[in-house]
């Protein structure tokens, strides 16, 4: 079986080079960059292939794996679990609701929030998807062995729970550096219950 192309990683022309002197990024070892080409070509295939064949895309996708191991979620937990925008979550809410792939409601214990639950049509669909979600995660690891996959599995968890000292690290350094800028205070997010 014959293996496909790498995908296509940007590297310097001679041509463009910069100037001595001028610091760049070096994209063939610059971090950031390989996890912003593999998390946006990731996404966008899985959407293409989802919009395709379920009529669903990425958002509603990454909504749907959470309800179906929580049963009930909040706009703002599900924002602060995968970092998507509170605005985006409550958009992709509406449409899944109007589909029937979940019911909005007020939360049992609290009924100031507005929680999401999963339906059995949502659940239903959550399943279909998950037989291509994991197909696809097995040929983007088909290159790793077992041992090397625990590996990068225990690496990208110590990485996603280093982001506040990312933060932070940002933080210092515009404050050190950029003083005269004022930080933007964003304003507070609505409560669930708007």
């Amino acid at each position: 079986m014959s293996k496909l192309p790498p995908a296509s990683v940007p590297t310097r022309r001679n041509t463009s080079a910069p100037k001595p002197g001028q610091a760049v990024v070096d994209l063939e070892r610059y971090v950031p960059a390989y996890f912003t080409w593999i998390a946006n070509k990731l996404s966008g295939g899985a959407s293409s292939a989802y919009l395709r064949v379920f009529d669903v895309g990425i958002e509603t996708w990454r909504l749907l794996v959470l309800l179906a191991i929580e049963r009930e979620l909040t706009a703002q937990s599900i924002s602060r679990t995968i970092g998507m925008d509170k605005a985006s979550v409550s958009r992709a809410f509406k449409s899944m609701q109007a589909r029937g792939l979940i019911t909005i409601g007020l939360d049992d214990a609290d009924g100031r929030l507005r929680v999401a639950r999963i339906t059995a049509e949502g659940r239903a669909l959550h399943d279909q998807i998950l037989k291509l979600a994991l197909e696809r995660e097995r040929a983007f690891l088909e290159v790793l062995n077992v041992s090397e996959r625990e590996v990068l599995i225990d690496l990208l968890r110590r990485l996603h729970d280093n982001l506040p000292a990312v933060e932070q690290a940002t933080n210092e350094f515009l404050d050190r550096h950029h003083a005269k800028v004022k930080r933007k205070v964003r304003s507070p997010e609505p409560s669930d219950g708007e």
